[in-house]
């Protein structure tokens, strides 16, 4: 797949097919995300691959509970409280593969660099045929002490991006882009 045609084309999937992602493909896709560019060259990330159905579950629950628990003091979220009431909604959406990525807050710019490397992730993803989506209900909670105490993350990082990955149940629709802005200038 040439670079265009997957920036194109990649969409963010929101249901898959059971089939586990090889470790080793995970560990491939997570090498390539670490060519994303940081600032100074700090590469602030840290990785947290989770594999595991019943995991996943009980940890959709748990995030959403504290979404719940916290939503009054979000009210960009307020409009998700049906949907994240909903016992049977599953904020991971049947992924095999959830992919936290942390940055160390020592390197300044460790949000853009980690953001960069999510897209990296998603995009060398995607080349394969294995889709993704950036789950912004995880961060909440799994960017928690106690979360990050459970996976031995050093306190100094923090969640940057949740990323699910797996095989894709249906095709993704070809989306729609709005006009974008632009200025050039010339000086």
């Amino acid at each position: 797949m040439e670079l265009k045609e997957a920036i194109t084309t990649r969409r963010s999937v929101r249901k898959y097919k059971d089939d586990p992602i090889p470790e080793q493909t995970v560990r491939e896709l997570l090498e390539l995300a670490s060519w994303a560019p940081s600032g100074t060259n700090t590469q602030p990330w840290l990785y947290i691959a989770i594999e595991g159905k019943d995991y996943l579950k009980s940890l959709s629950s748990h995030c959403k509970s504290y979404i719940l628990e916290i939503i009054d003091s979000l009210p960009a979220l307020e409009i998700y409280r049906t949907t994240l009431s909903n016992p049977g909604y599953n904020i991971f959406h049947g992924a095999p593969t959830l992919v936290l990525i942390f940055g160390n807050q020592n390197a300044f710019t460790y949000p853009n660099d980690c953001s960069m490397a999510a897209l990296n992730l998603m995009l060398a993803a995607w080349e394969r045929g294995i889709g993704s989506c950036w789950i912004g209900f995880a961060r909440a909670y799994c960017g928690t002490p106690e979360f990050k105490e459970e996976l031995e993350v050093p306190p100094e990082y923090q969640l940057v991006a949740p990323v699910i990955l797996g095989y894709p149940a249906d095709p993704p629709g070809r989306g729609a882009r709005k006009e974008f802005k632009f200025s050039f200038h010339q000086k």
